[in-house]
């Protein structure tokens, strides 16, 4: 692909105070164009040509798993691709993610894009901290979609206030997640909340033990999602609980030993 001339993503947005007090009581908050429509059409196509390029799923439908069908995901473009690395490294996004946070910097930890395609089905409830050794809370995924879209075609879905809980369950994105969540998801009673659409360039945010799904893509298109990961600067590396932790340590946290500062050569301080 030609280089694209790219907008730059280094200034700064003002977040309201209402949306950073939502996003902490209820572990997520939404965010209008966070990228101008001008913005969104140019890096949009930058991430589709970076995301089918090195998707790896060659699978049919009918021969995946429930985590295999929920979507394509395809991580750490901005490691392969210059153009896909102006946009995860943008200043913009980490300066939103450390005031929901309360925090004075933030690292990355990786970005993924996930498509989820049509016809496809659900996302299981889960927690993404799940996969993380990290010793704080402090951690954030801003999920973008680089396209207009509406509730069935797979909009995330939280149950708000969950994060106050940390980990509720060691277990992965799955046919058994879904089972055991949604039973204590409905014994808590805790509120369960969507958008009905979003716009190209709106950003969704939610804390890493935030439970939340989505539905499966009802739609003829392709859900073209992009997401970052952050936390706080300053976190440190746990002994992993679970062999999905241990590789999560080793790919996306250099290798680091438990107890060094997570901050590893791809956990730049953005």
């Amino acid at each position: 692909m030609q280089q694209t001339i790219l907008p730059s993503l280094d200034n700064t947005l003002q977040i309201d105070d209402s949306v950073i007090e939502s996003f902490r009581k209820n572990g997520h908050a939404l965010i209008k164009n966070v990228l101008q429509s001008d913005e969104i059409t140019v890096y949009r196509d930058v991430i589709n040509e970076a995301a089918y390029k090195y998707n790896t799923e060659k699978r049919e439908m009918k021969d995946r798993d429930t985590y295999g069908k929920a979507f394509l995901q395809i991580m750490n473009l901005w490691e392969v691709d210059e153009q896909v690395k102006k946009f995860t490294l943008a200043k913009r996004f980490a300066k939103i993610a450390a005031d929901l946070l309360g925090v004075e910097n933030v690292r990355l930890y990786h970005d993924q894009a996930l498509y989820k395609e049509a016809g496809g089905g659900f996302t299981p409830w889960h927690q993404d901290q799940y996969y993380w050794p990290l010793d704080t809370k402090n951690t954030v995924t801003m999920w973008m979609p680089l396209m207009d879209i509406i509730e069935d075609m797979g909009m995330l879905t939280f149950a708000s206030g969950s994060q106050k809980e940390g980990s509720v369950k060691n277990v992965a994105i799955s046919d058994e997640s879904e089972a055991e969540l949604d039973s204590y998801i409905h014994k808590k009673g805790y509120e369960i909340s969507r958008p009905k659409t979003m716009n190209a360039g709106d950003a969704s945010w939610h804390y890493g033990w935030t439970l939340h799904s989505a539905p499966g893509n009802n739609s003829n298109a392709t859900r073209e999602v992009m997401t970052i990961i952050y936390f706080a600067d300053g976190a440190k590396v746990t002994a992993p609980i679970n062999q999905d932790q241990e590789n999560d340590r080793n790919r996306w946290l250099g290798g680091l030993e438990p107890g060094l500062l997570a901050a590893s050569e791809l956990n730049p301080l953005i």
